[in-house]
């Protein structure tokens, strides 16, 4: 049976996509109340981010597409988000580079695992937090609250904690694939 596109977890992930630029247009324009609407709309993201898991699961939909949209999906908006509040001066550039490098290589390390051995590199729970953990800190920035500003910096260096080891993981299954390749 080919892969289906169309699948209703795949749907939930490319609407991810689309909330992107919803959320950067709401955190760049001046208009009332904004960043709850950006924040609201990320919210909405969340929601389809377990929503696909659980539909691909319970509705036997689990593809190789969705392996492969459903990160990308999480990446693209984390690439973009952190960038516009970076431009905003709400969290620093720094950490946009490290999400952004972070997601680079873990896509070549896939990319390279899926090439080599044919296997698309699903997601592990160290990255689901590093995502959570970020996704957090994303959201708190959007909402820019000052009485949350501890619990703000705390999201911060959680999530650079968690990114530098799910990165770790990744990296730990590209070398291992390629010593099992050069042992066969």
């Amino acid at each position: 049976m080919p892969d289906r596109i169309w699948t209703a977890s795949n749907f939930l992930s490319f609407l991810r996509v689309f909330l992107v630029p919803l959320v950067a247009y709401c955190l760049v324009e001046d208009f009332p109340y904004n960043r709850l609407w950006a924040g609201g709309i990320i919210v909405v993201a969340i929601f389809t981010d377990v929503l696909d898991g659980y539909f691909a699961r319970r509705l036997h939909q689990v593809s190789e597409l969705g392996k492969i949209i459903d990160p990308l999906a999480d990446k693209v908006a984390a690439a973009v988000v952190t960038f516009v509040l970076a431009w905003i001066g709400e969290i620093p550039m720094w950490l946009v580079v490290v999400v952004v490098v972070r997601d680079l290589l873990i896509l070549v390390g896939g990319i390279y695992i899926k090439k080599k051995k044919n296997i698309v590199v699903q997601s592990n729970w160290v990255g689901k937090l590093a995502v959570a953990a970020l996704t957090a800190y994303v959201f708190l920035a959007t909402l820019d609250f000052a009485v949350l500003e501890t619990l703000r910096e705390i999201t911060l260096w959680s999530s650079v904690v968690m990114m530098v080891l799910s990165f770790a993981v990744y990296a730990q299954r590209v070398f291992i694939g390629r010593r099992i390749r050069a042992e066969h």
